[in-house]
């Protein structure tokens, strides 16, 4: 028995050393990696914006020039982030991350730009767990159904127009998969109507985002030429 103790007691010890060894090389490859995945990110994010805002558009850093705004049951989460696009110091446009809280499988987060009027400029899907071949045609990669939203504009807060057409809308649904669609329409109206409303607002608020919003991972980012 004292044999079989010291042998089970060893084995334990040396598969508690791996485990440390284990986790402190995870942890290193962490720290390693930390600052080039978090460059990474900013560098998708903005190929992304410059896509909704052209480099034409703006002058100033798209990045940098980013004020968080708190309005949970619009946009999604406690926090967002509010890129804005300046030329010559005059407005120009806005992109704000936005989040559906009511996709097939979860959240989809969103960028959702607008020139100063309220016009929608473009919308592009960051990050979502929605159903390959179905829900995932909310990707630009995928499908370009996410396009529909250019140009569009929200005449009043229940603009019946924003919807999917099976809720009498203007915005088709995909075959098999009405719930990702409309949780799309949905959260993007919200946040247009948001940007209508506080536009000189959102402008003139101080920059204030650095360190204080959790990056998405952002899904087939766009080359700008």
């Amino acid at each position: 028995m004292p044999t079989l103790r010291k042998s089970i007691q060893r084995n334990g010890f040396i598969l508690g050393a791996f485990a440390v060894i284990a986790t402190s090389l995870i942890i290193g490859v962490q720290l390693l990696t930390a600052d080039r995945i978090a460059e990474q990110q900013r560098n998708d994010l903005l190929r992304t914006l410059n896509t909704l805002i052209p480099p034409a558009m703006h002058d100033n850093d798209l990045y940098a020039d980013c004020t968080t705004v708190s309005a949970p049951d619009i946009l999604g989460l406690a926090q967002q982030p509010v890129y804005r696009a300046r030329l010559d110091g005059e407005p120009t446009g806005l992109a704000i991350r936005t989040t559906a809280p009511d996709g097939y499988s979860g959240q989809i987060h969103m960028l959702v730009a607008l020139n100063p009027t309220g016009t929608v400029k473009g919308v592009r899907v960051l990050q979502h767990r929605e159903t390959p071949g179905l829900g995932d045609k909310i990707e630009i990669a995928r499908d370009d159904w996410i396009l529909s939203f250019d140009g569009q504009r929200m005449r009043s807060e229940t603009d019946a127009r924003w919807a999917v057409r099976r809720d009498g809308g203007m915005f088709d649904q995909f075959t098999g998969a009405t719930i990702t669609p409309r949780a799309v329409v949905n959260a993007v109206s919200r946040t247009v109507w948001y940007a209508q409303n506080n536009t000189e607002e959102l402008f003139a608020a101080p920059a204030d985002c650095y360190g204080q919003i959790e990056p998405v991972t952002v899904m087939n980012p766009e080359e700008t030429g």
